[in-house]
């Protein structure tokens, strides 16, 4: 199939499949008129890779997915590993995000929002002591 049939069943921009290509994680074949020519795999090479990027795999990550996917004698051990390492990830993203959200809600809080110049907001982006 060409690449607007392999985009449409896909689901991914063409641009986004060009790209998958250029960087390796997908190598179509061409046909006899040289336009690229994608196969059923291609299709689940691709929506494999949408379904990783949406969970947060980067594109290295990704490319070590697909090579475990291809192999038939892999170890579950190796998926898991990577799934590990990202689940780490994720959850220190959500304890920096968390700890953000505290430090703001509390400037937010303090702050009287009202016509007075002082704000600890403003002191909290500064680095000065919340004035009162």
């Amino acid at each position: 199939m060409n690449i607007g049939a392999a985009a449409r069943q896909s689901k991914l921009p063409t641009k986004t499949i060009r790209y998958y290509e250029e960087i390796g994680l997908l190598k179509a074949d061409r046909a006899a008129n040289g336009y690229r020519d994608y196969s059923e795999d291609d299709i689940h090479r691709l929506r494999f890779v949408q379904r990783a990027r949406s969970l947060g795999f980067s594109v290295d990550e990704c490319r070590q997915l697909l090579s475990l996917y291809s192999d038939r004698e892999r170890a579950s051990a190796d998926v898991k590993a990577i799934a590990l390492e990202k689940l780490g990830e994720i959850d220190r993203k959500i304890a920096e995000l968390t700890a953000l959200r505290q430090t703001l809600g509390h400037l937010v809080e303090t702050c009287h929002g009202d016509s007075r110049p002082e704000c600890p907001i403003i002191d909290g982006l500064s680095g000065k002591p919340a004035s009162h």
